[in-house]
């Protein structure tokens, strides 16, 4: 399953992080996944002195989002790291690491994160490409919009043929491992949240009941 948020962070964010890009040392991509070969692209360096502000931004924007909370259910993320694409990079077909290390530890990658920076008017190509079989889903938001997708999928960013793509990435880690019992325990939320006051009062309390129960039941 997969959930876009339109407008998580508010355009002030969204030009306060280009104003950040346009003067941070970006390093070779491959520094994070030096064993992809068509993996093309600039990261932020981690060292540089705008990187905490960088993170600060988008980690903010995800935690005060309920649906972003609702659909994820973190346990806790990678902090947001800007990623930056230019004419011809690309990052060719691949899945997530199932585990990231991080300076806190070790962490699961359940569900991946790309927060759109760049207004897609402004570059051509770049699309996420999230291969569902043999019909890929593709994703070019608009900016301060994300796309939240499972990280066992297969996944690319296409070639960029014109301008430049900015992005913030991050991989989450959830209280439900399992993405079948994620995707249940979010669609059960979802009628509680939809039908509201107008169920029943003891058929509304019985539903709660049961989402608790099974999220107590399914957390690690």
């Amino acid at each position: 399953m997969f959930l876009e948020i339109p407008g998580l962070l508010e355009a002030g964010e969204v030009a306060r992080l280009g104003d950040i890009a346009s003067r941070m040392t970006f390093v070779d991509g491959r520094l994070s996944n030096p064993a992809h070969e068509a993996k093309d692209n600039r990261q932020a360096d981690t060292a540089h002195p705008l990187y905490a502000e960088s993170v600060q931004l988008v980690a903010n924007a995800l935690m005060r989002s309920r649906e972003f909370r609702d659909f994820t259910f973190p346990k806790r993320f990678a902090p947001p790291l800007l990623s930056r694409y230019e004419p011809g990079m690309q990052y060719g077909v691949h899945a997530d690491a199932a585990h990231m290390q991080l300076p806190t530890g070790p962490l699961r990658s359940d569900i991946s994160c790309t927060v759109f920076l760049s207004d897609p008017a402004t570059y051509e190509g770049g699309e996420l490409t999230v291969h569902l079989g043999a019909r890929p889903a593709l994703f070019k938001g608009a900016p301060g919009s994300c796309i939240l997708y499972p990280s066992t999928t297969l996944h690319e960013v296409r070639p960029v043929k014109r301008g430049v793509r900015l992005v913030s990435l991050t991989f989450i880690e959830s209280f439900v491992a399992d993405q079948a019992k994620r995707n249940l325990l979010y669609e059960l939320n979802e009628v509680g949240a939809l039908e509201g006051l107008k169920m029943q009062w003891q058929s509304r309390v019985r539903l709660e009941a049961v989402c608790q129960n099974l999220m107590r039941q399914w957390s690690d």
